[in-house]
């Protein structure tokens, strides 16, 4: 049976080993025919076993949780699905009726669009094509009418431009929602607007004025980043290090050793002088291999990632709450594989008129 993460050797199977300059038994060998006598055959019942999704952080913006039991390529097929195949809506179209401000219309057009909007894209069709008609249910319809004028009251001696000026800065705040068809009643709840009212858009002086209508669509990430859900989406492997009993750190080079890792790392017990690895804390080590660059305290030590533990950060920015976005990704992901279950059937059955291959349930 292979050991747990908290095991206290390196084993291959289970680690990929941090050397001073390289990295070691970075590929998986958990497949059959790679170790002889052994089956590693792929088992759902197995497979259940040994996943774990626990969530470690969540905020109103973040979540932070870890992927237990899955090889490294699950792991980055949900990644690159939060980023670039979970739906959501941006302004896509901007008709521009007055600009006098020092922005052209194609920059602050694009500066537009990247505004992160609150709009839940369950709400919304996709469009399948740029040429079909904008409907209430396709489309979001906003309106920026602003111009910048003088503040009669001002004192003499303000310098502030919020001050002297009435409208000096444009914010994600003075798009205003226009209502289309049902949309009203649909949205009531939740009114479509920027999620962050204070994103500065541009700022304008007196005589200088916008006017403008844009029109927001559901999109993906992949065809252009403001439509990715997310700010960042990002794992790591679970940091492994791994203390030799037999080889202790001597008391006089504890607090040194200590100094090597992040922060609640490495507990030094003030009495015995005894190192230890806090569980907990290790989570936050870098891996910077400090201590590899001293040979006194490098031979104590040995660092390592658990293969199959993935430490996922997601930060949302779009309507999504945190929690909610793995859910999503997972869901993408399972329209994908019954999308290649279906295409392998098709090409089974062309082989096997009769019917008597059948494929397995995913």
């Amino acid at each position: 049976m292979a050991p747990t993460p908290e095991s206290k050797k390196y084993n291959p199977r289970l680690h990929v080993g941090l050397l001073e300059e390289r990295v070691t038994n970075v590929s998986s060998t958990d497949f059959p025919g790679h170790y002889p006598d052994e089956d590693h055959s792929w088992d759902l019942t197995k497979f259940k076993k040994r996943l774990q999704v626990k969530i470690q952080k969540l905020s109103a913006r973040s979540i932070e949780f870890d992927l237990v039991g899955v090889d490294a390529s699950i792991a980055n097929a949900l990644r690159r699905i939060l980023i670039a195949e979970v739906p959501t809506i941006a302004i896509e179209y901007v008709y521009v009726w007055n600009n006098t401000s020092v922005m052209v219309d194609e920059v602050f057009s694009h500066r537009l669009g990247m505004i992160p909007l609150n709009v839940d894209p369950a709400l919304l069709e996709m469009k399948e094509n740029s040429s079909d008609q904008a409907t209430d249910r396709n489309t979001i319809v906003f309106k920026l009418q602003i111009e910048c004028t003088r503040n009669n009251s001002a004192p003499r001696d303000s310098t502030d431009s919020a001050v002297l000026y009435i409208n000096s800065e444009v914010l994600a705040a003075h798009l205003q929602w226009v209502p289309q068809g049902e949309q009203a009643e649909v949205f009531a709840a939740r009114p479509p607007a920027p999620t962050i009212p204070e994103i500065v858009l541009i700022k304008l002086r007196p005589g200088q004025a916008i006017e403008m209508e844009m029109h927001a669509v559901k999109g993906l990430g992949k065809e252009h980043a403001k439509f990715s859900p997310v700010a960042t989406a990002s794992y790591r492997l679970l940091p492994h290090i791994i203390l030799d009993d037999a080889n202790p750190v001597p008391s006089h080079l504890a607090d040194r050793f200590r100094d090597c890792f992040s922060p609640r790392v490495i507990n030094v017990d003030p009495r015995t002088k005894k190192v230890s690895v806090d569980k907990r804390g290790v989570r936050g080590e870098t891996m910077s291999r400090e201590v590899l660059r001293h040979p006194d305290l490098a031979k104590f030590v040995k660092l390592a990632r658990v293969r199959d533990h993935f430490i996922f950060n997601v930060e949302s920015e779009g309507p999504y709450e945190p929690q909610r976005l793995p859910l999503e990704a997972i869901r993408v992901m399972r329209e994908k594989i019954s999308v290649l279950k279906s295409a392998a059937e098709a090409l089974r059955a062309l082989g096997d008129p009769e019917g008597d291959i059948q494929m397995a349930d995913t």
